[in-house]
């Protein structure tokens, strides 16, 4: 079970860890696809283990990803924050604790009727020590862990293009990305045109794209992000 802050948590509260909280979706969606388009995005930044979305009323329009690396759920939380997705700015911060499947896997897990109990004992009161200190050198060495770790990806012929802003017409990015020899496709996700897959005949053709439109300004205030996807 993943345990929520509340609204008046700070993110600055919670720890990096390996599950993220996505909520501000389009409850439009369908479920089944709005699991594959998460998939398809978050992917792009490691490993994901899960990804949980509800169908209750009340849990609409909210996510869990949980990654196999705290580095991946790092860098995707801070890649797509607020970034467009079926017309909604997604909202992304740390879940409080674990998931299930971490808290197996690190051997932590307890029973939900076992961490209630637990929370309603009265924690003794515990003077400061230097504990804090380490715990602050430990999250700045897994911000420059995770710093270090975000790059285009793994070289392959098909690349991801995000942060396409909102009216762009599909033939600008099909003649933006044409100027690069090789294009073979431009494929978009089912209702929505705020990200694409560009795919190229070969590497060593996608590659030079990627290089020189990385960045690109598509608009005086606009940049448009390209990466390598992950397959």
């Amino acid at each position: 079970m993943i345990f929520l802050g509340s609204k008046s948590t700070r993110m600055a509260d919670i720890n990096p860890n390996h599950t993220i909280y996505v909520n501000n979706l389009n409850e439009k969606v369908k479920r089944d696809e709005l699991k594959r388009s998460l998939h398809m995005i978050f992917a792009q930044y490691g490993e994901i283990i899960q990804l949980m979305s509800f169908r209750k009323e009340r849990m609409r329009g909210q996510a869990h990803i949980v990654f196999k690396e705290v580095s991946s759920a790092s860098n995707a939380l801070r890649a797509l924050q607020g970034f467009p997705f079926y017309g909604k700015p997604m909202r992304i911060q740390y879940a409080r604790e674990d998931s299930d499947v971490i808290a197996r896997a690190k051997g932590s897990y307890v029973e939900k009727r076992a961490k209630t109990t637990a929370r309603a004992a009265k924690k003794p009161y515990e003077k400061p020590t230097k504990n804090g200190e380490k715990r602050a050198e430990g999250e700045e060495k897994e911000k420059e862990t995770t710093t270090e770790n975000e790059g285009p990806g793994l070289p392959n012929n098909i690349l991801f293009c995000s942060n396409i802003p909102d009216g762009t017409d599909p033939d600008q990015i099909q003649h933006i990305f044409g100027q690069f020899p090789g294009l073979r496709e431009v494929r978009w996700m089912p209702n929505t045109k705020d990200f694409a897959f560009v795919e190229y005949e070969s590497e060593d053709m996608s590659e030079p794209a990627r290089q020189a439109l990385d960045n690109f300004r598509i608009t005086p205030s606009h940049q448009i992000k390209v990466k390598f996807a992950t397959k």
